[in-house]
């Protein structure tokens, strides 16, 4: 990258599940489980995979419609079981590391705007690896769940960075119009919890189908 080229984005801010961390699989199958648990219709995979990156209460509601509303809290207690029972089997999507490293060299401020719980992210980020790397990070459970566009604001009023500088990177419809909501560019990736097919409505700048493609793309745009 040329020195002298203005960079376009000064904030990018990443969803978690599907985009940089390899979990969309295990959060299907958790859904499923808890599901499964609770004696009442178990979704599809589809069904699972679609409400990943949303709140998890209303992940649940959206995934398994058919449950008695006070059995929700139950339902979500039980995939928090399976998940947190399984969670050290997931890591970083090949390649993901040296990305964000990249793109802290070329002085960008990095984000995390995720449907995952505080707690879940906390854990995941106080690995040696990835302590330090994100500026300012937001989950479901501390703000307004995607799409409302109140994650990304709060991010970009935490770093001081405009929409027009902003860019989000979601494998989701909900991380798309997310950014839409909050007027911000977006990039789409292919291989977390979503068909692509569906990403076009949302007029991302880009649509990466592996990681090196997503960060040959950041190189030579962001």
């Amino acid at each position: 990258m040329s020195a002298f080229r203005p960079r376009q984005f000064d904030l990018v801010v990443f969803d978690w599940d599907g985009t940089l961390y390899d979990s969309t699989a295990l959060i299907v199958k958790c859904i499923q489980a808890a599901a499964a648990d609770l004696g009442t219709e178990v979704p599809g995979d589809t069904q699972a995979a679609y409400v990943i990156g949303m709140g998890l209460q209303e992940a649940l509601q959206h995934a398994v419609p058919g449950l008695p509303r006070e059995r929700y809290p139950e339902l979500g207690q039980r995939y928090r079981h399976h998940y947190f029972a399984r969670q050290h089997e997931l890591s970083l999507f090949a390649g993901a590391l040296d990305m964000l490293h990249a793109l802290k060299a070329r002085q960008h401020w990095l984000g995390v705007a995720t449907g995952k719980s505080r707690r879940g992210l906390d854990e995941a980020l106080h690995t040696v690896q990835l302590q330090g790397l994100f500026d300012a990070t937001r989950t479901a459970d501390e703000t307004a769940s995607k799409p409302h566009p109140r994650m990304l604001q709060e991010l970009m009023a935490e770093l001081g960075v405009a929409p027009a500088r902003t860019l989000m990177i979601g494998d989701t419809t909900h991380d798309l119009q997310l950014a839409a909501n909050a007027g911000t560019a977006s990039v789409a990736v292919s291989f977390g919890a979503h068909e692509p097919a569906a990403f076009e409505t949302y007029a991302p700048r880009f649509v990466a189908h592996s990681t090196a493609e997503l960060d040959h793309w950041l190189r030579a745009h962001a």
